[in-house]
């Protein structure tokens, strides 16, 4: 008798999907496949192959955050929150402080030019 190989389980209950328990349709067509004689090899196994992928891929859907090292954020149909709002308030500084912002000289002083030697900069993207 061939032995199935099962796949490490983290769900609570049996999946259901739309009214049909697919744990027991899984276990049903094994014990079938078992019992059938007249199947060729090449089609048993190919059979039994699908069988645990589909068990495989069963298992990995019903993974949330709750039973695995999943964060949350990958959690099908969770409540999505909205970030802040736009506030009532307006855009100040503390009370009783004068801002100041520097003008640009008309006569300067002393002008200094800076030259860049492009090749011992960091490659990156180019400036658009």
């Amino acid at each position: 008798m061939r032995q199935w190989g099962h796949a490490k389980s983290f769900r609570c209950g049996p999946l259901k999907i739309e009214d049909i328990d697919v744990d027991s349709a899984i276990n049903s067509v094994k014990a079938l496949l078992e019992k059938e004689r007249d199947l060729s090899p090449a089609l048993k196994s190919a059979l039994e192959v699908l069988l645990i992928l589909v068990s495989l891929l069963l298992n990995r859907i019903t993974l949330n955050s709750k039973n695995s090292s999943k964060p949350p954020s990958t959690d099908p149909n969770r409540k999505k929150f909205s970030k802040k709002g736009k506030s009532d308030k307006k855009p100040r500084g503390q009370k009783g402080h004068n801002g100041t912002t520097l003008v640009q000289a008309d006569d300067p002083d002393e002008v200094t030019e800076l030259t860049i030697d492009h090749r011992t900069l960091p490659k990156g993207r180019k400036a658009r």
